[in-house]
């Protein structure tokens, strides 16, 4: 999962952009990376790290211009090498950058015709090299030596008709102005802002609305699927359908976990999506436990389970409390490459609040279970710490299958919950009782909020691939560059297998290392 910004000003964006990334950091924290344009020179700053570690004054400095776009990365089947941090630049035509969230599911077959057909060289395993490829090649093929709104429309048609998966971009031509499209399905989120200022409307493009929001712009609406938005250098803005059979079905799991709750999605509201998780999870508890439960306290795994977890106990009757604190100088568990190293971080990230747990049957509320690590060390936790007993709840149903659109859930055979029953699960993580939410009640909680919407991507749940061009040899092939093995040898490629190409400059002037 990935984090993507661009931004068409009046004035200088350089701080505009890194301030939206500061907001968009819970969606990527292994790399950060902006570029800006200053009439026809582009300015370029990227590594890995956070967002604050990456920028330091003498970058900022260097970023000029009135157009930007930014990217916050965590690796999915690709490296976590400095050379795959976003945006990724190309030369011609005009000189493009771009940045990407989500996944290709066919970057594999672009990029061997990328090569034989477009004559175009990838210098990296990341698709979105490739995206950004297919799109300047399809911009190429208008042959124009200035491009208009509809050039870069058809250019966008071309990405729809070449490209396969999950994608939301923000790309910009030096010179000629920013551009954003989503993918057919809708799949990764992206909407678009606008503000007043005396010298005229200022435009931005982001993953979430609180990128948005936070910066002082209104938020016009989300993308459709399928649709492109323009923004020249005179600052028109121009917005078109793409795509030829455009279909709603957004990723759920945005609502669940990855999208901070401040945001709105598709005109469904990220918080009240997930107090709907924590009443209807409520209300299955009392359908499986009974009215005369034991359950003495409701507490949350920190941070995304809190909303829903609120409502649980209010729709229970039970006491909320905060059981856990939390360390906010280390990173989300669920992104972190190594098995070994989940396990470590737990114990770092949380402590718990011995008074809290002393003598009494917990109920401990999560948003979702992957690999079940990080429940298990905190089932452990709470006993260590006093609980009598110790419940489980999941605002998500049980995780069975691999994501295949940007998000970095492990092979099947590392989810807990594949080719197990609950009640597995539930011994496996050392818990007295397990609840999972039912998909149909995860549904409705997100659709309430939009109910135009008719179908999700819930393929981590029930194996139903929106994009229909996923089977098991796509599958099995991602197990294999997704598993811990896999991703130690990718991050270490000392230890064996291909050479790798040495990483190019990340601090870039026109096409020049500073």
């Amino acid at each position: 999962m990935c984090g993507i910004v661009g931004i068409a000003g009046k004035s200088a964006v350089n701080q505009s952009l890194y301030d939206a990334l500061t907001v968009l950091q819970h969606r990527g924290q292994d790399a950060a990376g902006i570029v800006t344009c200053q009439g026809d020179r582009l300015f370029l700053r990227k590594d890995n790290g956070m967002v604050r570690d990456v920028f330091h004054t003498r970058h900022m400095t260097r970023l000029a211009g009135n157009y930007g776009i930014g990217h916050v990365r965590y690796p999915t089947a690709g490296s976590s090498s400095s050379a795959e941090a976003q945006p990724f630049y190309v030369n011609s035509p005009y000189g493009i950058t771009l940045a990407h969230n989500g996944n290709l599911t066919n970057a594999n077959d672009i990029a061997e015709d990328l090569f034989r057909t477009d004559l175009r060289h990838i210098n990296t395993d990341s698709d979105s090299e490739v995206l950004l490829n297919v799109f300047a090649h399809e911009l190429q093929a208008q042959g124009k030596l200035r491009p208009n709104e509809d050039d870069i429309f058809q250019a966008v048609q071309g990405v729809h008709r070449r490209c396969k998966g999950a994608y939301g971009v923000v790309a910009m031509i030096t010179g000629y102005g920013l551009v954003g499209f989503r993918d057919p399905h809708g799949i990764r989120p992206v909407a678009f802002g606008e503000r007043d200022t005396p010298d005229g409307k200022e435009y931005i493009i982001a993953s979430e609305s609180v990128a948005i929001t936070a910066l002082g712009f209104h938020t016009v609406r989300d993308l459709a699927p399928g649709e492109a938005i323009f923004i020249n250098d005179n600052g028109q803005m121009f917005t078109r359908q793409c795509a030829d059979n455009p279909q709603y079905a957004p990723c759920i799991f945005e609502y669940v976990y990855f999208a901070r709750p401040d945001s709105t999605i598709d005109n469904i509201s990220v918080y009240k999506a997930r107090m709907r998780m924590g009443e209807k999870l409520a209300n299955k508890i009392r359908r499986v436990m009974g009215e005369n439960h034991d359950i003495d306290v409701v507490m949350p795994i920190p941070d995304t389970s809190r909303t829903a977890a609120i409502e649980l106990a209010n729709k229970l009757n039970v006491k909320y409390r905060e059981g856990f604190m939390k360390n906010r100088y280390i990173g989300r568990t669920f992104i972190m490459p190594g098995q070994s190293q989940r396990k470590k971080s737990v114990r770092q990230k949380l402590n718990p609040i011995e008074l809290e747990f002393k003598g009494k049957n917990v109920l401990l509320v999560d948003d979702s279970i992957v690999r079940g690590t990080t429940c298990r060390e905190i089932i452990q936790m709470a006993r260590d710490a006093g609980a009598l007993k110790v419940y489980f709840a999941s605002a998500a149903p049980p995780v069975k299958y691999p994501n295949v659109y940007g998000i970095d859930m492990p092979a099947k055979t590392e989810l807990i919950a594949h080719g197990r029953t609950e009640q597995e699960v539930c011994d496996l993580i050392g818990a007295d009782g397990l609840i999972y939410q039912d998909l149909d009640d995860l549904i409705a909680s997100a659709r309430e909020g939009n109910p135009e919407i008719t179908e999700f991507d819930c393929s981590v749940f029930n194996g139903e691939y929106v994009t229909g061009d996923i089977d098991e040899d796509y599958l099995d092939r991602l197990a294999a560059s997704r598993n811990d093995s896999a991703q130690r040898k990718k991050n270490n490629p000392g230890q064996g297998g291909a050479p790798t190409i040495v990483d190019l400059p990340n601090d870039l002037q026109v096409e020049l290392p500073i």
